[in-house]
């Protein structure tokens, strides 16, 4: 999608700040952090929202998840804990519609989250 923020990440048209890359997943920090470490792990392949996820794209998300916990582990977070979201549509808070997952840590997460 030539209008999507997350997609020219992918592409090299902008250059986050990478902490992780794969030959399916990005994972860079968030420009507005919500916590001490805060970073966005995105699939290489656009889908808008987790209401557009198809059963073929199970293994994706699967590998962005394996993704966070591999990050966690190299950013020294894994021990202490962290958290991870999809936010989904509007009222769930997606402001990008390229899904993405937040990883979170650095203090102790409140319940509920908001």
């Amino acid at each position: 999608m030539s209008d999507c923020l997350f997609c020219k990440m992918v592409s090299g048209e902008i250059a986050p700040d990478k902490v992780y890359e794969d030959d399916d997943v990005l994972a860079f920090r968030d420009l507005n952090p919500q916590a001490p470490l805060h970073l966005l792990v995105i699939p290489k392949l656009h889908i808008s929202t987790l209401n557009d996820l198809e059963e073929d794209h199970a293994l994706l998300l699967g590998k962005m998840f394996l993704a966070a916990k591999k990050i966690a582990h190299q950013e020294g977070v894994s021990e202490e804990g962290y958290r991870t979201v999809i936010n989904c549509n509007r009222d769930g808070g997606q402001s990008v519609y390229h899904i993405h997952l937040h990883l979170l840590a650095g203090r102790g997460m409140q319940w509920p989250p908001g």
